[in-house]
């Protein structure tokens, strides 16, 4: 089986940074795409950036320039860096991956247990 688990969350003001990590571990082959999404209560789960295991990357909107995806792949490890946060940033944060378990295997999706974030004014 497959883990992820995200760190990184916390209390901070508007107009601070924090980082979050996020590190996959169990019987992994290769991790392709490497999500961060979040989710506000009683709404969709949103993605907020993207990377591939070749490192391109995609950003929602709301928080391009602010935020910046990385991953190391020889940790089986992404990183969400979030710079200028704003208080509509406040919520819970998952991770997910898209893990082959073996050679020529299939692509299974993975997700982390999630890491608050939350930003006072």
């Amino acid at each position: 089986q497959v883990q992820l688990v995200e760190s990184g969350g916390d209390l901070v003001q508007a107009g601070g940074s924090l980082r979050l990590s996020c590190a996959a571990s169990g019987s992994i082959f290769s991790i392709n795409r490497m999500d961060w999404y979040r989710q506000v209560p009683g709404k969709q789960r949103q993605l907020v950036a993207s990377i591939t295991s070749g490192g391109g990357t995609n950003y929602a909107d709301s928080v391009k320039g602010r935020f910046t995806i990385s991953r190391d792949n020889a940790k089986n490890t992404v990183y969400l860096q979030m710079n200028d946060l704003k208080v509509e940033d406040t919520t819970v944060y998952y991770c997910y991956a898209q893990v082959a378990l073996r050679v020529g295997g299939p692509w299974y999706g993975y997700w982390g247990q999630g890491t608050q974030v939350t930003v006072s004014s």
